[in-house]
């Protein structure tokens, strides 16, 4: 598998509009628009960070990942997102290495991403992201 860079970092808030605020006014970063993923309950926002970029996510119904990740454990840091150069591949590897995956077969994501998620139980309790641009 081969790791190109970390993608992104996924924060789940509340609401968009009050969580980017601080990444816009404080920290000064540019809000690069805003994108609902129905297939996921989700409506993210990117804020570019050099080669890679923070990701808001919010809850667009009351049983989705993140309202259930916020429910759960509250606002904050949801998952770390690798790029990668070939998603199935990685799949491929993770699963024959015994990896136990959410996702074993990509799904479209946001920006037309191909993702898949690793479960936490594997990855001592972080929650991460493969994505291929």
């Amino acid at each position: 598998m081969e790791i190109l860079k970390i993608d992104h970092l996924g924060i789940a808030v509340k609401s968009i509009d009050e969580g980017k605020n601080f990444w816009t006014d404080i920290l000064g970063l540019q809000h690069q628009g805003s994108e609902e993923v129905a297939p996921q309950k989700v409506k993210t926002a990117f804020f570019p960070v050099g080669e890679s970029e923070v990701e808001l996510l919010e809850s667009t119904a009351p049983d989705g990942p993140v309202a259930k990740y916020i429910e759960k454990k509250g606002e904050g840091i949801q998952h770390i997102a690798f790029r990668v150069k070939n998603i199935e591949a990685a799949l491929e590897e993770l699963k024959a290495k015994g990896v136990k995956l959410i996702d074993e077969k990509p799904r479209k994501g946001a920006g037309g991403a191909k993702i898949a998620f690793l479960h936490p139980k594997a990855t001592n309790g972080v929650l991460v992201e493969l994505c291929e641009r």
